[in-house]
């Protein structure tokens, strides 16, 4: 899996996913820092990459607009900030849903993240 992490992200985030084997850069790595949620799902579609985002509004509208013009996506992870920590301590539970879902066909999906039994601590 190749996944793209928003701005809201961490390189030591895209670090911990690496440990994990899965192919993960920050919009920051690469130079896309302060551009617009459109440019940013741009080039992750343009580099094949999922992303991942706690940005709910507008990237499942990014989505959905998509795949209504017919174009092709590689999938949208969603980590919601009510359940995810961006924190260095939700690194671990982050990496576990991403793993959780990592083998999945996410193209042309918006994928609500979930705690996985082994990364929740209360």
């Amino acid at each position: 899996m190749k996944l793209l992490l928003d701005e809201m992200y961490a390189a030591k985030l895209a670090q911990a996913l690496r440990d994990q084997g899965i192919d993960a850069v920050t919009v920051a790595e690469l130079g896309l820092a302060g551009r617009s949620d459109g440019d940013v799902f741009a080039a992750a579609t343009d580099g094949g990459y999922a992303l991942l985002t706690e940005n709910v509004s507008d990237f499942a509208r990014l989505c959905s607009e998509h795949v209504v013009a017919g174009r092709h996506h590689f999938g949208v992870l969603i980590a919601l900030s009510s359940r995810f920590s961006r924190r260095p301590a939700g690194y671990s539970a982050i990496a576990a849903a991403v793993a959780a879902v990592a083998d999945d066909r996410l193209d042309d999906r918006l994928v609500y993240l979930e705690h996985q039994a082994s990364a929740w601590r209360g």
